[in-house]
């Protein structure tokens, strides 16, 4: 029988052992973050949580160690809206490897006006893509000192419909709160691809797989307080929801498989299996507009120029 044929189906409520690994994922206190961050912990791994709010990753930590008492937790105050920040965060995580990444914090807003960074970018494309884009040249160091670094970056069922304006990348122009969130989580799927085909010619160790959550709804998603607390009606009404999108918990699941699965590839796509919507993780299509290498070169080419960063971030 070969290997293959022997290899147990992937579970997403018996996760592989990662024991004696570390995982850094941004925006771990709450969302999908949490969820992909107390996923991880119950695998043995040391999972960092990546946050600004001290506050806000304690209690996270805490409903974690809750259900998973002997999780190996600690925090890394992180703030993608500060560039220079981000320069010392190798030296803060005090690690010799770091096997994997998840890109996964982000801002949404809903409501204008326009917001900027301190550093003059727009909120939404500044945190989301360019935070992620930088901190990923000061993480090349440990990732490529790990046997097989990755890279996830968290997308959204959002991009699908966008396309990236590269006129206008910061919305100054037009600007639209749900059409300049989807188009910043195009970019960061974008990068993710862009990343790996970058990694491949250099022949790199690193993996880079883009996730997403499908329709993941805070009324269908099981409680953690003080996380995050649902109460019995809020689900009673979102039952109809749930044949078409699903909690939190769940959208996690891909991020983790992306994280874990060892017959992952690097260029990869993990996201519901239920129309991309809902359901146990699956691999599925690359859509055209996000494996566009000509539009991701230039969208790289300027995100570099914005935030000041090698052109091959850091990987040689």
């Amino acid at each position: 029988m070969s290997s293959a044929s022997r290899r147990r189906p992937w579970d997403v409520h018996r996760l592989p052992s990662a024991e004696g690994s570390t995982f850094l994922v941004t925006g771990g206190n709450a969302g999908i973050g949490y969820f992909t961050a107390e996923q991880l912990a119950a695998t043995g791994a040391h999972v960092v949580l990546g946050s600004r709010d001290r506050a806000k990753a304690d209690t996270a930590m805490a409903s974690i160690r809750s259900r998973v008492p002997d999780a190996h937790l600690s925090h890394l105050p992180l703030d993608l809206a500060d560039l220079a920040s981000l320069k010392s965060v190798a030296d803060r995580l005090d690690l010799d490897h770091l096997d994997a990444v998840v890109h996964n914090a982000g801002v949404a807003l809903d409501d204008p006006p326009r917001r900027e960074t301190g550093d003059g970018h727009e909120l939404m494309f500044g945190t989301n893509h360019l935070g992620h884009f930088a901190l990923t040249q000061w993480l090349a160091p440990l990732l490529s000192a790990a046997p097989a670094g990755r890279v996830v970056t968290v997308g959204s069922f959002a991009a699908r419909s966008e396309r990236l304006d590269l006129d206008d990348l910061q919305s100054t122009l037009d600007y639209r709160p749900k059409r300049t969130y989807g188009r910043s989580k195009l970019a960061q799927m974008s990068f993710g691809f862009e990343l790996d085909r970058r990694l491949r010619a250099i022949n790199s160790t690193v993996l880079s797989v883009v996730a997403h959550p499908g329709g993941a709804l805070d009324s269908l998603t099981p409680s953690r307080p003080p996380v995050s607390v649902t109460t019995a009606a809020e689900r009673l009404r979102a039952l109809p929801a749930a044949l078409l999108v699903q909690g939190k918990d769940a959208g996690a699941r891909p991020v983790v498989r992306a994280v874990l699965d060892p017959e992952v590839r690097g260029g990869q796509l993990w996201g519901p299996r239920v129309f991309g919507l809902r359901g146990t993780p699956r691999c599925e299509p690359v859509p055209a507009h996000m494996a566009d290498a000509e539009v991701a070169a230039r969208l790289w080419a300027a995100s570099g120029e914005l935030t000041g960063t090698d052109p091959d971030l850091g990987f040689r």
